[in-house]
């Protein structure tokens, strides 16, 4: 037993380290290739949610709202589809530079008996 020792004491040496370096490598791997699974699993729904608010937001800006019918249509035409009413002048009188006071509602309480 030791003539086999003392004669392949480099082979010995060598399957040990193999032995011992390559599992622990193998399951660092293994561990972490899991981990990366479930980050991605997570964030993939996140990212598509996100995508979809985005979406959402872009096309909530492009809706007009004819003033004089009240249909709902996308900001690609000039006309109202509904009522054949100009969309320009809304999306003009839709800008942000009007005074507060200019949109402001009055409401009057009446008492009810």
């Amino acid at each position: 037993m030791n003539y086999f020792l003392q004669s392949n004491k480099n082979l010995l040496t060598y399957s040990l380290i193999i032995l011992i370096v390559i599992p622990i490598f193998g399951i660092n791997f293994f561990i972490s290739f899991l981990g990366n699974i479930i980050i991605l699993l997570l964030l993939i729904p996140l990212l598509l949610f996100l995508l979809v608010f985005i979406g959402f937001n872009y096309y909530k800006s492009k809706l007009n709202t004819c003033s004089n019918c009240g249909a709902i249509s996308l900001g690609f035409s000039e006309t109202c589809m509904n009522c054949g009413a100009h969309l320009e002048d809304i999306i003009k009188n839709n800008q942000l530079d009007k005074k507060p006071s200019e949109s402001t509602i009055e409401v009057k309480a009446e008492e009810i008996k």
